[in-house]
Formats: structure tokens, C-alpha cells, sequence
């Protein structure tokens, strides 16, 4: 088999997926002024990219494997074109309308507006769907001073990402409407998922990086517990599939061990603690294969 070409996106993204090839054991380093990283997998290469085109590239099947947000995959045009392989839930976002706190959406539209946005293909189907008399006004980067409370502003609605918010309402701006949700995915190109030998290593990548994801949310709890609080106890803890049990030195009760979703540990170590568990130990997970 060729070596599997993969795409990694220049800023966020790059730092949330190096974390978690590093946690499956592949290792990268990218060289100063050089856009090709070095790893220790001699069937992988890796490219770094800028994420709005990731998709692209993966359509025109210039590489096997990248990942992207799938806000650009959309805007991009190319959601038929590539292959969804797993959400990995890294960097959620909005794609959002907001104008000026002060300013009545409804009354807005009734007049020509102006659009400020990087999303040219999804600003251009949202003005279509809401049959809006606008122009849209391309931006880079930073958006959201082209839209003031002012006559004199540049534009009148701002198409956005956002996580929080928070950007939007320092900027004194409302949301009024979500075009659509986003996150890191990867994604493949349809010639390499016809081609079995490199199907087959997406598919091994996508199971690695599931244990990993399934890890960052669980922990293992470890405890002791007494005879005669044994069948209570086990009947009280959940678990993934069915606790280890395994008898303590003497004869005088049992360990056992259990992982569990880390938001279930504020409430469950009380509830332990009633049930007659001892001795108990929380510590992390590196890989959960389910």
C-alpha cells in the first residue's frame, strides 16, 4: 500500500488532532518553515494545510485522510464529494446571523442589508431561504467590527462561528439565527475508502482514536468493600459492561473496580461511600475500546 496521505489544518485544529495522534502512539514533529511533519509511522504522511481548503483537497482526491470542520466542508460545496468518518467533537461551533443588540430583525429586513462573512456559500442559502434583499460583503478573519449599531455601518448582519458568544455580545451584537452546527471531523476521499488496503488503515485510525475519545471521558474507580456490603454495593454502581471483582488477601472481603463517565463521579463517590465501599481510588484511562 502507498503511504496514507493526511491533511492536518493549520491553528486549532492542528493542536487538537496532534494531541490525540499523539495519545494513539503516533508521534509527529513539524520542522521550522516546512509544511510537511515527520512521524515515527512509516505508512503514514502527513501535509499541513489551511483549513478552508482541507475539504477540497480530499474532493479532488489530492489526499487520502483530513480533517476539517464541517462548516467548510459545506461551505466548500463538497459534503457529497468526500466521506464523514467520525465527529471527534473537538472546537463545537455555531455558524450564526447576529446584528446590533438595538436593532429590530424583523424591521431589518424589511430594506436592503449588507452581510458581513466569511461564509460566502452558506451567507448566499441562508439569504435565499429567508428571500432577504442583501449583498454579502466578503471578510477574513475578525468579523465582527463591520457591523455597528451605526447608519453608516458597513453591514447590517454578521454570518459567524461562535462557541460562546462571547465575542458577539462584547461586540454588543445578537444572535437571531443558527445557519448550522459544526466540529472537527475527519474525513476521507472517496478513492481512498474504494481502496481496500487504505480503507482498512481510516478504519484502524478511526478505532484508535475511539479508544482514546472513550478514555478522555471515563476513569477507572477502584475500592475495597466489606462481605457483607458486597451484593449491595454491586447492585448500586454502574459500569461499562460488568465490574471486576476479585477477592481481597484473607478471606474478609473484595476489590473491585469499575470505569465510569467522569460526570458521574461527584454523585457516585457519596454514593459509594454509603454503600459500604472503602479504600476507593480514581485515576485516568488512556484507552477505552468498547
Amino acid at each position: 500500500m502507498d503511504k496514507l496521505k493526511i491533511l492536518l489544518a493549520k491553528g486549532r485544529i492542528y493542536e487538537s488532532v496532534y494531541e490525540l495522534l499523539s495519545d494513539v502512539g503516533i508521534s509527529i514533529h513539524l520542522p521550522d518553515r516546512t509544511y510537511f511533519p515527520t512521524t515515527n509511522q512509516e505508512d503514514l504522511a502527513f501535509q499541513v494545510v489551511k483549513p478552508q481548503i482541507t475539504s477540497l483537497l480530499l474532493a479532488n482526491n489530492k489526499a487520502d485522510v483530513g480533517f476539517s470542520g464541517k462548516d467548510w466542508v459545506y461551505e466548500n460545496q463538497v459534503e457529497n464529494d468526500v466521506v464523514e468518518i467520525m465527529d471527534l467533537g473537538f472546537d463545537p461551533v455555531r455558524i450564526v446571523a447576529a446584528i446590533p443588540e438595538a436593532r429590530d430583525f424583523d424591521k431589518l429586513l424589511k430594506g436592503q442589508v449588507t452581510i458581513a462573512t466569511e461564509y460566502q456559500v452558506l451567507s448566499r442559502k441562508w439569504v435565499e431561504n429567508k428571500k432577504i434583499d442583501g449583498t454579502i460583503f466578503r471578510t477574513w478573519g475578525t468579523s465582527e467590527g463591520f457591523v455597528q449599531d451605526t447608519d453608516d455601518s458597513i453591514a447590517q448582519i454578521l454570518i459567524d462561528n461562535t462557541s460562546t458568544g462571547s465575542s458577539l455580545k462584547a461586540n454588543r451584537l445578537k444572535i437571531v439565527d443558527t445557519l448550522m452546527e459544526s466540529s472537527t471531523r475527519m474525513y476521507a476521499s472517496k478513492a481512498a475508502m474504494e481502496d481496500p488496503a487504505k480503507k482498512q488503515k481510516i478504519m484502524e485510525l478511526k478505532m484508535l482514536f475511539e479508544t482514546v475519545l472513550n478514555a478522555r471521558n471515563r476513569v477507572m474507580l477502584e475500592m475495597n468493600c466489606a462481605e457483607d456490603k458486597f451484593d449491595t454495593l454491586i447492585k448500586g454502581i454502574p459500569s461499562m459492561k460488568s465490574p471486576t471483582v476479585s477477592p481481597l488477601f484473607g478471606g474478609n472481603g473484595y476489590a473491585i473496580k469499575i470505569a465510569v463517565k467522569k460526570s458521574e463521579v461527584p454523585t457516585l463517590l457519596p454514593k459509594l461511600q454509603s454503600l459500604g465501599a472503602t479504600d476507593i481510588v480514581e485515576y485516568e484511562l488512556r484507552k477505552v475500546m468498547l
